[in-house]
This record gives C-alpha cells, structure tokens and sequence, in this order.
C-alpha cells in the first residue's frame, strides 16, 4: 500500500514538473522608461511614482514603468536619443527637437497650459514698447525665447529690435537680481516669483497675455505606443488618478500638494501660487475638448512659425510646413507626408468614459 502511495505521488510530481516545462517561464514585463523634469505642471508625476500610484496602473496593464527624473532640455534630447520612450515637454519642444529630428512623437496627454508662469519682467518702469535697443536676458531658443518674440509681434517689434543675452536657467534669476543695472529678463517660474519681489520690478508681459500658446505635454514614441497601446493606458489612468486627489480638498489633496511643494523645493505656498498660473486640465474631458478644437491649432501656428523663424526645424527647411502636425479631427498642418507631431485624444477620452480603471 505504502508503495503504491509513493508511486502514485512520484507521478504527480513528474507530471507537475513536466507541465511546468512545457508552459516555460513566466513571460518577463515589458519595461518602458519615462523622463521627467521639474515644473510646476510636471510635478503631479513625481508623486504618482513615490504614491505607488502609477505602479497599480502599470501592474493593471502588465507593465512595469520606471520614472526618470533629467534636467529639461536633456531629458528630451535622450527622448530624441530613443533612451527613454516617453517624456514631459512644451509643444514647442515637441516639434523643434523630436519632431524636427524624424522621431515621430505622439501628444499622449494635454495636461496644462502656462497661464502666467512665464513672464517678461523689466526694471525702472520700463514697458514692453521701450525695450527698442535694450539687452534682455533669456535662455535663448527656449519658452522664454519664444513669449519675448510674442511680445514684441504684438507691439508691432521684432526681436531683431533688441540685444538678447543668452543665459542659463540656473544663473538667470541670481544675475539679475545681482546686477540691477538689467533692465530686462524672460525666465519662468519659479524663478519669476523670486524676481518679481525685487523693488522696482514689474511684469509686463506673461504667458497669460497669449492662454494656451505654452503647453505642457506627456510624449511618446509613436511606433512604441503604437505597439503596447497599454503603456498609453496605464500613464493615462495614473495621471488622471493623480488630477482627481489634486483637485479635491481635504487632507489627501493637501498632502498631495505637499509632497509636490517638497520635490520642487518649494513650500505649499509657493507650490499653490505656481498652480494659479497654470491653466491644469484636472479632467480629461476639459483635455480633450481643448486638444479637438480649432483654437490649439490656431495656437499651434504660432509656435510653428516661431521654430522655422528661428531655423528650428532643421537647415535647408523652406517654411514652417517642412514638419506636419496631425490632429484628432484628421487634419494636417504642415506636411502630410512628413507628419512627425501628432495629438491624440483618444486615450483621454478613455479616461473621460470611465474606460480606465485601476484594479
């Protein structure tokens, strides 16, 4: 009896075995890498990742994501490099570097638009029609570059009409607050909040004057989210989980903004004021309304024509349509045989239709 026992039991065991071979290992998770940088508007990703939030959605979707925290302007030059597969960026950026480079680039999530956190500050009273002549100081071929130009084209100038001084985003705030012989500097925020309490010293111009030009955007690799669309569903679900604690009140919306304040190395304050100029898209349906309509393509021409202005979008590139940007209606600005920006709104609108839920 013992015997037949202990036969019966080693077939178990060599049947267990053998269906163990036969199905393999456990099929390895797909890995994907997203680059992110510091800015008010960007911060909400910090706290996904540190909150778990964002690997309950990758876990739903069978994915693993890791966040990678870059200074700006490197982290979407890796993006550019395919070191990373998706990335946080402007819309400017989006064409002037990936776009312009053939890297075909899907907007995956509209999250904002700068309101305000970009400014033009100047000394001694001076407006935006008396800088004729003047050294501005900027980060050149940046945001601050860009709402400068705007400026001036409104009051009929050029920035050909002024001297500008290129400088670094980490010098920009101390030199001028230094040298009070400046007269005028473009920078963001937070930077713009530590200038403007200078004596003397005036906004005359912020990214409020021209709503919804400066967009802040998650990026991905189009053939990369064109072959795990899950990728696109589970930053989607995790940044609108994100929007809902945010714009709640009580103690988890503040803890979140907390936490937020901290990874910036700002205060709760500071973090807050930032948010007022910052036109946030806490539902996506406010996105995709904003990402359907005619007015982001109206936008969209004016960042346009400031990249090929600029000799932006590559050498030898004849008009600002070298580049084509695609959107969710089927339309094409630009290039319809070289559509390198695209902006999808579908993966919002799955979140708008309750279609992503977390386990």
């Amino acid at each position: 009896m013992r015997s037949k026992i202990t036969r019966l039991l080693t077939i178990s065991l060599l049947a267990a075995v053998l269906a163990v071979g036969l199905a393999g290992p456990a099929a390895a998770k797909e890995k994907f890498t997203v680059a992110w940088s510091i800015y008010v508007g960007w911060m909400p990703w910090e706290y996904a990742g540190d909150s778990g939030i964002l690997k309950k959605w990758a876990d739903k979707y069978g994915i693993e994501i890791k966040l990678l925290r870059m200074d700006y302007i490197p982290s979407v030059e890796a993006y550019v490099g395919k070191q990373v597969d998706a990335c946080v960026m402007t819309n400017m950026e989006a064409l002037n570097m990936p776009a312009a480079s053939g890297i075909d680039t899907t907007v995956l999530i509209v999250g904002d638009y700068s309101n305000g956190n970009d400014a033009l500050l100047t000394r001694g009273g001076v407006g935006v029609k008396d800088l004729s002549g003047k050294t501005i100081n900027l980060v050149e071929l940046s945001v601050s570059h860009y709402l400068l130009n705007r400026a001036l084209e409104i009051n009929g100038m050029s920035d050909r009409d002024v001297t500008l001084q290129n400088t670094s985003d980490s010098d920009i705030g101390p030199i001028f607050l230094a040298d009070t012989s400046q007269e005028a500097v473009v920078t963001w925020n937070p930077i713009v909040m530590e200038i403007e309490q200078a004596p003397g010293v005036d906004k005359v111009f912020t990214s409020a004057d021209i709503p919804g030009e400066i967009i802040d955007l998650m990026a991905v690799r189009s053939d990369v989210l064109k072959e795990h669309p899950e990728l696109g569903k589970a930053l989607t679900g995790a940044w609108y989980e994100v929007m809902s604690v945010m714009s709640k009140r009580g103690p988890e919306a503040e803890a979140a903004i907390a936490a937020m304040a901290e990874g910036s190395g700002a205060t709760a304050t500071e973090y807050k004021a930032q948010l007022k100029t910052t036109a946030m898209f806490y539902k996506p349906e406010s996105a995709v309304e904003y990402t359907t309509s005619d007015e982001i393509k109206e936008k969209m021409n004016f960042v346009r024509k400031f990249c090929f202005d600029q000799g932006l979008l590559g050498e030898g590139v004849r008009s600002e349509d070298a580049v084509g940007v695609s959107y969710p209606d089927g339309s094409t600005q630009g290039s319809a045989d070289n559509v390198k920006m695209r902006f999808d709104a579908s993966y919002m609108q799955m979140a708008a239709e309750g279609q992503l839920k977390a386990n």
